[in-house]
């Protein structure tokens, strides 16, 4: 019995769920955006005061919304660095996830430590932009004086766990956060502070590693705060994924993420190997090009977006007469072709016609992701069931190709705060000592039936025009 709080801090606000702890049942919600001033051409900022975590925090809390509360989980945006001084303060501010400004700093480690291999040997991952271990690197080129004054290094949702339990000497993190700075290694459960050291050109404490189901600590009102996680891994435990399940997220990119038994080591640099909130793994493959591919078609089609564009795809039929586009619109990381363009393909008088060409973009989307997807089940990743996230999983032309182009149960889940339910179930699990078993995410279930030989076949002539126009682009994975 009891009552517990997850609450999500993305990069653009917090949300917060009250829940039942036996259950999951959601009791009460509470929402702030972050108070930020807007980046250069009026996008995210570059950099950010943690403080505005913890006002929209307080903010989103207001109400009495957490009274009765016993525990409370806490899931934050992935990669954000917050480097502090020996007294606890921040040397600057965070460095947020997306933080382009850093890509030269990312080769530099890679060429450091001998090549791609060593580090995904090391922790699992290759170095990017995205990654804590390179912004430290970043830090020491561009910024050395603050670089020096670092002795402390937390992520988002580290700082905001040691902030609620009033800023105690203990710091800690969780296996999921720790497996995507850089420095951790999912696969040995332990740091690298040799690579650290590495980038950052000294030592630095870093956070205590918990378990799961661990607690943080509790504050002097004897509120329990779990470990807390990243977002991707606090998504996954609220949706209820499983060994045999993989999650794939359609944004502007895309990525393939499943539940697997152990880390899994790529030297190209395609897989990377996070821990999730359970004791499981969550190896992930990202692609630059997902919905974006179906926005441009939208827009080179003069449609208002991309639910119009749907609706014309649903009047042509799978294969799309033929069509075949490669989404390589921003170059591509799986496979690794950086430089590359995208690609159109079978025109032929019969094709040329605007509902093929709706058809086309929306499984050339697919088969890429499913060429993703191939990547982990190459390396014996078990893949069952896919959960479907984002908003163009709601469309019909993604429900209708989807199960026949990955060859598998389709989950389309309701959309819910699952970053946050996912804080909230690991909340529960710290109050009561044991995982809880609260129902899954309500769904839509969608099976690929009598065309899973259809979707075979579109897949093959995606490949043959994929094979033809980058030849052997996948041979470095055995796909």
């Amino acid at each position: 019995m009891g009552i517990v709080a997850g609450l999500d801090s993305s990069p653009d606000f917090t949300r917060i769920v009250v829940c039942d702890a036996d259950s999951g049942a959601v009791l009460k919600q509470g929402y702030a955006p972050h108070p930020l001033e807007s980046g250069e051409g009026g996008g995210r900022p570059a950099d950010v005061d943690p403080q505005a975590w913890l006002l929209s925090l307080g903010e989103a809390a207001g109400g009495g919304l957490l009274e009765g509360v016993q525990a409370i989980g806490v899931s934050a945006q992935q990669n954000a660095l917050v480097p502090l001084d020996s007294q606890g303060n921040t040397v600057r501010p965070a460095m947020p996830g997306g933080d382009k400004r850093t890509q030269a700093a990312a080769a530099d480690l890679i060429d450091r430590l001998g090549g791609r291999e060593a580090w995904a040997q090391a922790v699992g991952c290759v170095p990017q932009a995205m990654h804590p271990v390179t912004k430290l690197r970043w830090l020491a080129r561009n910024e050395p004086e603050a670089a020096q004054r670092v002795a402390l290094v937390l992520q988002a949702h580290d700082w905001l766990v040691w902030q609620l339990l009033g800023r105690p000497s203990r710091r800690t993190t969780d296996r999921g956060g720790a497996s995507g700075t850089g420095y951790w290694s999912a696969a040995s459960g332990s740091y690298r502070p040799d690579l650290v050291e590495l980038a950052l050109g000294h030592q630095a404490m870093l956070p205590e590693v918990l378990g799961p189901g661990a607690a943080a600590g509790t504050t002097p009102e004897g509120l329990i705060i779990s470990a807390g996680t990243g977002e991707t891994m606090a998504a996954a435990f609220g949706l209820g994924v499983r060994q045999g399940d993989a999650v794939v997220s359609l944004g502007a990119s895309g990525s393939v993420m499943a539940v697997h038994h152990e880390a899994l080591a790529d030297p190209s640099g395609m897989i990377t190997s996070l821990a999730d909130a359970t004791g499981m793994h969550l190896p992930v493959v990202h692609t630059l090009n997902a919905v974006r591919a179906v926005r441009g078609t939208a827009d080179m089609l003069g449609l208002s977006g991309i639910e119009e564009l749907s609706d014309l795809a649903m009047k042509s039929t799978p294969g799309s007469h033929g069509l075949v586009m490669l989404p390589y619109l921003e170059g591509e990381k799986t496979p690794n072709l950086p430089h590359t363009a995208g690609t159109l393909s079978g025109l032929r008088r019969e094709s040329m016609k605007p509902e093929h060409l709706a058809r086309a973009a929306f499984e050339g989307m697919l088969c890429g992701l499913g060429d993703a997807m191939d990547v982990l089940r190459g390396r014996g990743v078990e893949v069952r069931r896919i959960f479907l996230l984002g908003a163009a999983a709601e469309l019909p032309a993604v429900q209708a190709a989807a199960p026949m182009l990955f060859g598998t149960q389709v989950v389309v889940p309701q959309p819910a705060d699952y970053a946050a339910l996912g804080a909230a179930r690991q909340a529960a699990w710290a109050l009561n000592g044991q995982l809880p078993q609260w129902q899954g995410a309500a769904a839509q279930v969608l099976e690929p039936g009598e065309e899973l030989p259809v979707g075979q076949a579109v897949r093959q002539q995606f490949t043959a025009v994929r094979e033809q126009t980058h030849p052997g682009a996948f041979n470095s994975v055995g796909t």
